[in-house]
């Protein structure tokens, strides 16, 4: 008999393909089938005869078949499964289904079946239904299956909602076992429904009401959990004291007089955020989330340098080559002039072997001040004795064990600042974020020119097309980013050869006579090619979404977008944010492809907007918090992913993990739950 913990290649009938697709969707045990709850609920009217049923509308048809046979169609040569249902009064109706010829050999003439699907009119008379579910049933039964209230579950490879939903059928008996992560006493406060009640009610709701209680039910559950885990992961944070870096006034003053221009009033206020948490034996663990151009930097510098008034040492981690130079030259400019004897130095995979000897050795000795690099900060060669503060750029690159390993490289717990250049509404920085402190730099520094963007429809891509070649006569340089790929196998394996493709029409047939370049993550040289770029070697970069972040050409003054519709707002904006770098006035052009009513509105959105704060939430009214966040990336569903946006329910859920970690601080009352905050840890990258 299975269990709740035993595999889904037990399920029955669940071939190996299958049990590879539901591993994809996370789902290994039968546990974790009944905790995948529907996201939507399809439902077909019941029809009380086929001659009353008229086109477009959705029915639920029992009858008789009079027959079912497979064929190839001779021009399209698809595979149609061709069927005539009759009904006890005596009306009839067509059925196909295309690219499924199993259903010949699944049904027999004479067998009673139900069909449920939208009913078409037949270019031969009559009306039909294609692709409709179907199920077999008996001799004065109803379908059980197909019909009102059909679950629509995630899906991926072949899988089918009704497979799933098999599956699940045969499974819920399991659900009285399942252990509940949230203790009694909160369930009982909050007026929360037991789990297997729950599980009950989302896979067979009696109505739909029952099935969004489930769904608000295991999101708060999902909160909880996250918001717990924060608890304990700042408890770990705060158990190992890091040294503290008293204030000074003379630093600052140093500090602004070499920097060259005024901080805006949002950098003020983030620096003196973190001069008091680095001020304190408390580690700083302090996210620091400012648009393109908002002046990060500029404040991870002020750290810096008062870090190194302490005599302590610092290091700045990015996620690219490119980044992290780009990085070793703003810092070099913001320090240098003020702090001669403060030595900035870089630490890439790529460095000449002797260059790679005497940074290490400098660094270890103490004569390097700040270290700049990549992943290569990490390895077990690189020894900073005296880190006392740890900088890590686009912090969602970069794993949990990743930054241990660099808080690891000191001697004590370093001071921690992360910042990200993608704006995050500040409700779900807080719940996405919520074991760090959180500086917001929503404020541009003055002079910087906003990039004119426009949305270009199918009869303007000629114009756009010209708008390049003439910004690269006058001695410019541009941008043209490739859609993503849906609906492959390989995501990133069909998105690098469209943009391949893309490259080569490019250069063919449309600039011809300009320098072009391609860049995409599988490029091993893509380092080298950008550097290329950067020095003017090339007119026109072709890449894909790799350069979303991380990449200052200052001569670059066109972005183009192709499928601009593919994006989101916010990655769009991101997009937008690699040119208007320079003096030169700089364009992003969005190129539709498909430019329906509902998509076109959406792009028009940049051409008002260039706040990134304002886009992200608007981005996450359209397409949901879980689109936004990459909601599946880190652990949380889309139900949890809403649930993030109502504040009241939030604080809710937040002051109950409060008071569990107050009473149980190592949750030694809660094995269960205890694993799946452990669990939560490692997925969110949070500690």
């Amino acid at each position: 008999m299975p269990g709740l913990d035993t595999s889904v290649e037990k399920l029955p009938r669940a071939s190996a393909a299958d049990v590879a697709s539901l591993r994809k969707l996370g789902i290994e045990t039968f546990r974790d089938l009944l905790l995948n709850l529907p996201h939507g609920w399809q439902s077909y009217a019941d029809s009380p005869a086929i001659g009353s049923l008229r086109p477009e509308g959705k029915a639920t048809i029992v009858g008789t078949l009079v027959s079912i046979a497979a064929r190839r169609s001779p021009r399209q040569r698809l595979s149609l499964t061709e069927a005539k249902l009759k009904d006890d009064t005596g009306g009839s109706i067509s059925v196909v289904w295309f690219n499924q010829p199993f259903r010949a050999r699944e049904f027999k003439p004479g067998d009673r079946i139900a069909v449920a699907g939208t009913v078409k009119a037949s270019r031969y008379g009559g009306v039909q239904m294609q692709n409709p579910h179907v199920e077999r049933v008996g001799n004065g039964d109803g379908p059980r299956w197909v019909g009102d209230l059909m679950p629509l579950y995630h899906l991926t490879g072949k899988l089918t909602s009704r497979k799933i939903a098999t599956w699940v059928e045969a499974a819920l008996p399991l659900a009285a076992g399942l252990a509940d992560v949230v203790p009694d006493a909160v369930q009982r406060r909050q007026g929360l429904p037991s789990l297997a009640e729950t599980v009950r009610w989302g896979h067979k709701p009696a109505d739909q009401s029952e099935w969004a209680r489930a769904r608000d039910r295991l999101a708060w559950s999902e909160l909880f959990q996250l918001q717990v885990a924060f608890f304990v992961a700042r408890r770990q944070i705060q158990s190992e004291p890091a040294q503290p870096l008293p204030y000074r006034q003379d630093v600052i003053d140093a500090f602004k007089t070499g920097l060259g221009f005024e901080l805006t009033n949002a950098q003020r206020r983030a620096t003196w955020d973190v001069f008091k948490d680095i001020a304190s034996e408390v580690p700083m663990n302090r996210l620091l989330n400012g648009d393109v151009g908002s002046g990060k930097t500029a404040v991870a510098a002020a750290a810096v340098a008062m870090t190194h008034a302490a005599g302590l040492q610092s290091l700045v981690m990015a996620p690219t080559e490119i980044l992290a130079r780009q990085h070793l030259g703003k810092f070099r400019a913001y320090l240098e002039q003020s702090f001669p004897e403060l030595r900035v130095d870089l630490l890439v995979s790529g460095l000449p072997a002797a260059e790679r000897r005497r940074v290490i050795t400098s660094v270890a000795s103490g004569h390097t001040a700040l270290l700049v690099g990549t992943h290569a900060l990490i390895e077990q060669a690189v020894e900073i004795p005296d880190l006392g503060l740890a900088v890590v750029d686009e912090q969602h690159r970069f794993g949990t064990r990743q930054r241990e390993l660099l808080r690891a490289k000191g001697r004590g717990r370093p001071h921690f600042l992360a910042m990200t250049a993608t704006p995050i509404p500040r409700t779900l920085a807080l719940a996405r974020y919520g074991e760090m402190a959180l500086s917001i730099l929503d404020e541009m520094p003055p002079g910087r020119t906003p990039v004119e963007t426009r949305v270009v429809e199918p009869p303007g891509r000629e114009a756009a097309y010209e708008l390049v070649r003439r910004e690269v006569r006058a001695g410019r340089q541009a941008f043209v980013i490739c859609p993503l790929v849906e609906e492959s196998e390989n995501v990133d394996a069909a998105t690098v050869k469209a943009a391949t493709v893309e490259f080569e029409r490019l250069r063919s047939e449309v600039f011809p006579d300009l320098r072009l370049a391609l860049v995409h993550g599988r490029l091993k040289e893509k380092d080298s090619v950008m550097r290329d770029f950067g020095a003017g070697a090339y007119d026109v970069l072709v890449a894909t979404a790799v350069v979303e972040v991380g990449v200052d050409i200052p001569n670059a003054s066109v972005m183009m977008v192709e499928g601009a519709e593919r994006f989101g707002l916010s990655q769009l904006h991101q997009f937008r944010g690699r040119v208007g770098r320079g003096s030169a006035k700089s364009q992003c052009l969005l190129l539709a492809e498909e430019p329906a009513d509902k998509a076109l509105a959406r792009l028009r959105l940049l051409e008002r907007e260039n706040d990134g704060f304002k886009l992200a939430e608007e981005d996450m009214r359209l397409r949901g918090a879980g689109e936004l966040m990459g909601a599946r990336q880190h652990g949380l569903t889309d139900d949890a992913m809403r649930a993030l946006q109502q504040p009241n329910l939030l604080n809710e859920v937040r002051d109950e993990a409060e008071r569990l970690i107050e009473a149980d601080p190592e949750l030694a009352g809660n094995s269960l739950l205890k694993a799946a905050v452990e669990r939560r840890l490692e997925i969110t990258s949070i500690s």
